[in-house]
């Protein structure tokens, strides 16, 4: 079995990422793996993702021939757009009642993965030390703060362990997200610097002329 501290800084990672990433996002990247699985609905997700494409396609061809000039063959592309736009949108209204139900059930099953499980530990194991200070390593309400809300004084509570996970997720996010931005921006100016260094070396040798 885990440890409870490394079940409670995962949890926490999981809760990080889903809020940073976003519900909505999970939601479609559960719905994409759904619908890789071998059922019914399946077969209406991909049909309706062919009649879209399908529908595309002909839309660029008719716009492309001309009413006036090319009557018959712009006629005949209308018809086929009407049958497949009619198509599309019967199974797309049917996909998105399912997909709404699915939505509601995603949504109800992170919670309950996520901050479910977080409120359940945290009151399941209230009273369990996670781990213990050494005595008289700070002051005595500092062990009553690091032990709240029930946890036996001197040692670590699950409550204190999970907000010090999830500040330093945070912060270690944030950092991750700036040194990122970073090293983005440098590899965008790098070209620019290049351009303009031999406009510049043009510059300096007119000027010593």
């Amino acid at each position: 079995m885990p440890s409870l501290l490394l079940v409670v800084f995962l949890l926490q990672l999981a809760i990080h990422l889903i809020n940073t990433i976003g519900a909505a996002a999970v939601n479609d990247l559960l719905w994409m793996l759904y619908n890789k699985l071998p059922i019914a609905t399946a077969d209406s997700y991909t049909k309706v993702k062919t009649l879209r494409k399908e529908m595309i396609r002909l839309k660029t061809e008719l716009n492309a021939t001309s009413a006036q000039d090319q009557f018959a063959k712009w006629a005949k592309l209308q018809r086929q757009y009407d049958k497949v736009a009619t198509e599309h949108d019967t199974k797309a209204q049917d996909m998105q009642a399912f997909r709404a139900s699915f939505d509601r059930i995603a949504s109800a099953l992170r919670w309950l993965s996520t901050n479910g499980l977080r409120f359940l530990l945290q009151f399941w194991y209230s009273k369990q030390p996670l781990f213990w200070l050494e005595k008289g390593w700070v002051p005595y309400y500092i062990e009553w703060l690091l032990s709240f809300p029930k946890a036996p004084l001197g040692s670590i509570s699950i409550q204190i362990w999970a907000g010090a996970c999830a500040a330093v997720i945070s912060l270690v996010s944030a950092a991750l997200v700036s040194v990122y931005a970073l090293l983005r921006n440098t590899r965008l100016e790098q070209p620019h610097q290049a351009k303009a260094t031999p406009a510049a070396k043009v510059a300096t040798e007119k000027k010593e002329l």
